[in-house]
């Protein structure tokens, strides 16, 4: 990123990690796919590209979309919420997988009453084994 900060970058509230929430939606169908993280070089990078950049906390490094699996997400609109402190991008998910399960959205698990308890259920397939896709 070059040295002096676009100003739009400075109207982004991050966190004292320096990170912004991130959720990627649908942008067809309005399906979210996933929230992840997005320091203010991933954010300026996906700017740039069009393609999702996001900030892997367990590497501490830029996390490209889909440089593994080849699932990237091109973006078509980046919004920020009345506090500044998250960011919307509207996205066409490439190979239809933003899950690192392989699945449609990260949001595949739906809290239902069985026998009297709430438990998490699965109620998205998977589209392709995370084992295919990952080696």
């Amino acid at each position: 990123m070059p040295n002096a900060t676009p100003s739009w970058l400075d109207k982004v509230r991050y966190n004292a990690d320096g990170l912004v929430a991130a959720i990627a939606q649908d942008a067809k169908t309005g399906r979210v796919l996933m929230m992840a993280w997005m320091n203010q070089q991933a954010l300026h990078e996906t700017q740039q590209t069009g393609r999702a950049v996001y900030w892997s906390r367990s590497r501490q490094a830029l996390w490209r979309k889909g440089e593994q699996s080849g699932h990237t997400q091109q973006v078509h609109d980046i919004r920020l919420d009345c506090d500044g402190d998250a960011i919307l991008l509207q996205v066409t998910q490439v190979g239809g997988i933003a899950c690192h399960t392989g699945r449609q959205s990260c949001f595949y698990q739906q809290l239902q009453e069985k026998d009297g308890s709430p438990r998490w259920q699965a109620v998205d397939p998977v589209i392709k084994d995370p084992d295919e896709i990952y080696s």
